[in-house]
């Protein structure tokens, strides 16, 4: 059996069970629903309505430590809060290699957090991560900026080559935008570009070229965690 419960989080519903708790543990929040202006209240109480969990467990996984671990658990803190369920986080420096071994063995945790999309697309591929459905997509869809290109980078191929929404994502770094290797714009006889016009006919003239224009992460066999090399590189 598969089943999934959704936080905001980078996560991907991984194969495992919910398992019941006698009572949900209070929540250490940091500020108190309704007490601060600048946070929008309504939307906790609209999800606080729309979803009883109580005396539900849910197991997330991720690479969070110390500091990092605190934060995300001020975080599902709300959601414990909200919700009635509780959130039991665990957190690795060595993320990358035990999610595999966990999933492969079926002792995976109800939610991962990844820190990279191919290591994601990957075990999605081998069937080992739960779709998280279209109205999730949907929802990010009209949510977020950019909406779209968010579901892509959530969106692979299944065990079977169907491609499913695996994936939502809860926070993004800017590391170094767009980088280059000059050596391979003048081999090619490529100019710089100086804006986005600029760069979206380079792209497509690369395309017309036979290459590849762009990279968000690098492949396995260059790098293990599947980690973009510094954000995007051309």
């Amino acid at each position: 059996m598969k089943t999934s419960m959704l936080i905001g989080a980078l996560a991907l519903a991984l194969a495992g069970t919910s398992a019941a708790v006698t009572a949900a543990q209070a929540a250490d929040l940091k500020f108190a629903p309704g007490e601060d202006a600048r946070f929008n209240w309504q939307s906790f109480e609209d999800f606080k309505a729309a979803n009883d969990l109580s005396g539900q467990e849910m197991s997330l996984f991720g690479p969070w430590l110390s500091a990092d671990k605190d934060l995300i658990e001020s975080v599902t803190a709300y959601f414990e809060e909200a919700t009635g369920a509780k959130v039991n986080y665990s957190g690795s420096d060595s993320f990358e290699q035990q999610i595999v071994i966990d999933t492969q063995a079926g002792s995976a945790p109800n939610v991962a957090v990844f820190p990279q999309p191919g290591l994601a697309a990957d075990l999605a591929s081998k069937g080992l991560l739960v779709p998280l459905g279209s109205d999730t997509a949907d929802w990010m869809k009209d949510n977020y900026a950019a909406g779209q290109s968010w579901v892509d980078l959530g969106t692979y191929e299944n065990q079977d080559g169907t491609r499913a929404f695996f994936a939502f994502p809860y926070k993004a770094d800017v590391k170094s935008l767009v980088w280059y290797v000059p050596e391979n714009f003048e081999d090619a006889g490529y100019q710089v570009p100086q804006t986005m016009e600029e760069l979206k006919a380079l792209s497509e003239q690369i395309v017309a070229d036979g290459e590849t224009p762009g990279a968000s992460a690098l492949a396995p066999a260059a790098r293990p965690a599947g980690l973009p090399p510094t954000g995007w590189r051309t």
